[in-house]
């Protein structure tokens, strides 16, 4: 539709399903623009206007894109999701969603896209900056947080991915092969939390096939899961180019392909119910679902305006909550007024506040650390780059660092990820810094022991230098306001409580997906099962860098007084040292009968509670079935086994002092032969083809990448197709990806092009290309150029035929 006829539309829609034609709600399931619905203007029905918003509102008004590319409207940046985690604080994150809803309303968007919740498989995960935890229930709970601040302000919430959505690398192509009580277990568990708990709109559904069905197209995860479990009633939004069949997708509960594929689409669905092959009344249920999305959709017009400086400040007491202290050897923080401090590290001047691809805001402004250290306290006595931010060596920049950090009281050197580490279409390929940074930290400390590391970056790193540093903050992603809030942590303005949300290991080795992630072939198989993150490490006794859970503080806390019984823990908590200060009191539970196999311990609930000196609180944390049930694959539905367990309460997973038994009469009897091997160890680092099977319930599926492209096959198998037009292509397309990672920073559009599948580009064209001229483009790769191109040609007309006689229809001409 134009943009004049939606935005003259009545903004409330009071039509039905049964005032439609079928072309007319055909329409609706998929997008009229890169962020915008159809509207249907005779009936009163405005367009929605959809924007990116997991930490921040990017909404583009001119040359859209969906990968970040070109300008949005400015919108206060805070930290990524995986940055908030660390605060272990739901109240919080709801703060930041009412911040984000009043935002997005006061842009006119009507579906932010986010919060982000996939559950962290590996660390390498190049997008795992915009997600909350490797833990479920953390995850979960962040996201309702994040989704009720969101709502409340009258714009609706779109939690992504749904489901299985663990790498980048050809993510639009991935089969995720897991078996169903991990599935369960571990990556829906997250979402059916953000679900009942939060009641979201709108859910986007993943680019990934799971065990060989494309999420958007699952009817198990569309609507056995998400619509009969769990009670969604709001709309399943495609990701961007996301859309493999509308009709299948139709047919098994997604309501809207994004963003514009044309009115191709429209004219499948309408054929189908025509032909008999999807049914017209869930075309109705569809599109119901998006005219009760517009329906609720606050009116235009009548937002608050925003008060930016208030959200700068709430970004700042968000990147200083979320900062987590991991060492601090000899109190040597906090930093009391006038120390001398060497400012050393590229950050310090250009911040890494934020990650590359989509969610990438427009800051209404942005702090470095030598805009803002004066005002904190601190005397700088001189700031040295250190390194090239690419990590490319430098000794005439080592050389000025250690000049500078010479005569200091402290040095706060300033290492971190650069661009190119994580982004979006792109998974990490080492969890290591640059070894550049790492020499300038061995220099600098050989002049200076005093020396502080401040590290940024969405995601854990080795910390093999950790001794030549005297005090490690990991800030992560800190957004806008970050050097702010660092530096009130370093200053003691703020006293840290960040705590881990996810483990930090010694080496990426000791991770246990670190020889199958990411996939390279047509499946991701998760043969690690149940054992993600700590639940692996402290499973298989794996010793880690630092634990799931942790962080220090500048005062201390003593927990004591655990009572147990199956239905909740409380503890008491006590502020024992000088300085008020938060804690986070974690609650585990841990099965010490026989039973199915399962993890050693498994988060069962957490409070976040600040406490003056001396002062004590006592937390009631629920349990309840949810803390201790599993999926049971005999009886297809959640069990808890009779038995005895033990509540375990205290400061992270390894730090567990607290325990009590409890009795729970349970659901089913225990039963100890549902595996054998590595699943009943927890050592799945080295899964054999047979114990997989054995887990999955059937073989394992081939993986290989082979025969023709096809329209599911990515860009990127052009390197082996028989036209020698197109081994050209992917030679040009690697070139400039390989060129664009030489200098630091990702080119999206070519990953995003390498990693897409030949049908995207019918989905991605806003009705140029039709799904025919697809099967004709797929011709001349295959070889075929002559009868490729003519078939493709005919095509075309035939679609810009089609594209105006359905264009009038909708409009109601005769």
């Amino acid at each position: 539709m134009r943009t004049e006829d939606a935005a003259t539309a009545s903004p409330r829609a009071t039509v039905t399903t049964d005032d439609l034609t079928l072309l007319e709600k055909a329409a609706l399931l998929t997008g009229a623009s890169v962020w915008q619905t159809h509207a249907l203007p005779r009936h009163g029905v405005r367009a929605l206007w959809l924007a990116d918003g997991p930490h921040g509102v990017r909404k583009q008004v001119g040359s859209a894109d969906h990968l970040g590319l070109n300008a949005s409207e400015p919108a206060t940046c805070f930290p990524t999701a995986a940055t908030v985690a660390n605060t272990w604080d739901v109240d919080l994150a709801e703060r930041v969603g009412e911040a984000l809803g009043t935002e997005a309303a006061a842009q006119g968007v009507d579906v932010l896209l986010g919060p982000g919740l996939n559950v962290k498989r590996s660390p390498l995960g190049g997008r795992s900056f915009e997600y909350f935890s490797e833990d479920p229930l953390l995850s979960g709970r962040l996201a309702a947080g994040y989704v009720r601040g969101i709502q409340a302000q009258g714009v609706a919430a779109c939690p992504k991915h749904y489901a299985a959505n663990s790498q980048e690398l050809r993510r639009m192509v991935s089969d995720s092969v897991v078996d169903e009580r991990t599935l369960r277990e571990i990556y829906l568990s997250a979402f059916g939390i953000v679900v009942t708990e939060a009641r979201p709109r709108s859910i986007m559904s993943a680019y990934n096939l799971v065990n060989g069905v494309y999420a958007n197209e699952h009817p198990f995860l569309l609507t056995t899961v998400l619509r009969d479990e769990w009670g969604f009633d709001g709309a399943v939004v495609t990701d961007w180019g996301g859309s493999n069949d509308i009709v299948a997708g139709t047919a098994a509960g997604s309501s809207l392909e994004m963003p514009a594929a044309g009115l191709d689409s429209a004219r499948q669905v309408v054929a189908a119910v025509r032909d008999g092959r999807l049914l017209g009344s869930d075309v109705d249920a569809r599109a119901a679902e998006i005219l009760r999305l517009v329906a609720e959709a606050r009116d235009p017009g009548t937002a608050p305006t925003v008060d930016a400086d208030a959200h700068h400040a709430l970004a700042r007491d968000v990147a200083a909550r979320s900062a987590v202290l991991l060492k601090n050897d000899d109190a040597i923080l906090p930093l009391a007024a006038g120390t001398r401090v060497a400012v050393v590290g590229d950050f310090a001047r250009t911040p890494r506040y934020q990650g590359s691809g989509s969610s990438v805001v427009n800051p209404t402004r942005l702090e470095s650390v030598l805009d803002v250290i004066g005002a904190s306290g601190l005397e700088m006595t001189a700031f040295a780059p250190g390194f090239t931010r690419n990590g490319s060596p430098d000794p005439a920049l080592r050389a000025q660092a250690v000049e500078a950090a010479r005569d200091a009281d402290v040095v706060l050197l300033f290492l971190g990820l650069d661009e190119i580490a994580e982004s979006e279409g792109l998974d990490r390929s080492t969890l290591a810094l640059h070894q550049a940074q790492v020499e300038v930290l061995d220099a600098v400390a050989a002049v200076n022991p005093r020396t502080v590391v401040v590290l940024s970056g969405g995601g854990v790193v080795e910390t093999p230098w950790l001794g030549q540093a005297r005090a490690l903050v990991h800030g992560y992603l800190a957004g806008q306001a970050g050097a702010s809030g660092l530096l009130d942590v370093l200053t003691g303005a703020v006293n840290p409580s960040g705590h881990l949300a996810e483990t930090m290991p010694l080496a990426l080795a000791d991770t246990p997906t670190a020889g199958i992630f990411p996939a390279t072939g047509r499946t991701a198989e998760y043969r690690e099962g149940l054992f993600v993150g700590y639940r692996y490490y402290t499973s298989a006794g794996v010793p880690v860098a630092f634990p799931f859970g942790y962080g220090l503080s500048y005062t201390t806390f003593e927990h004591r007084d655990l009572v147990a019984t199956p239905e909740k823990a409380t503890v008491t908590v006590t502020n024992t040292g000088d300085r008020s200060g938060a804690d986070v009191v974690q609650v585990y539970v841990a099965r010490t009968s026989s039973g199915v196999h399962r993890p050693v311990r498994t988060l069962a609930g957490f409070a976040r509670v600040e406490l003056a000196p001396g002062e004590s609180a006592t937390v009631e944390l629920p349990l309840g079935d949810a803390a201790f049930r599993h999926w049971d694959t005999a009886t297809g539905a959640w069990q808890v086994e009779q038995g005895t367990w033990d509540v375990l309460a205290g400061h992270h997973v390894d730090d567990l002092p607290l325990r009590a038994a409890v009795e729970l009469t349970g659901t089913v009897p225990p039963r100890t032969q549902d595996v054998t091997g590595p699943y009943r160890t927890g050592h799945v680092k080295d899964v054999t083809d047979a114990d997989f099977a054995a887990l999955l319930g059937r073989q394992v599926p081939a993986g290989d990448w082979s025969g023709p492209l096809g329209v599911n096959d990515p860009l990127s198998r052009l390197a082996d197709a028989r036209s020698p037009l197109a081994r050209g292509a992917y030679r040009l397309l690697a070139s400039r990806r390989d060129a664009a990672a030489r200098k630091g920073t990702p080119d999206l559009n070519v990953l995003f092009l390498l990693n897409m599948p030949f049908r995207a580009i019918g989905k991605m064209t806003n009705g140029m290309v039709s799904a025919e001229m697809v099967d004709g483009i797929l011709r001349i790769v295959n070889g075929h150029f002559l009868s490729g191109a003519g078939f493709t040609l005919r095509a075309y007309v035939r679609n810009v035929r089609a594209n105006r006689r359905t264009a009038r229809a909708l409009r109601g001409d005769s």
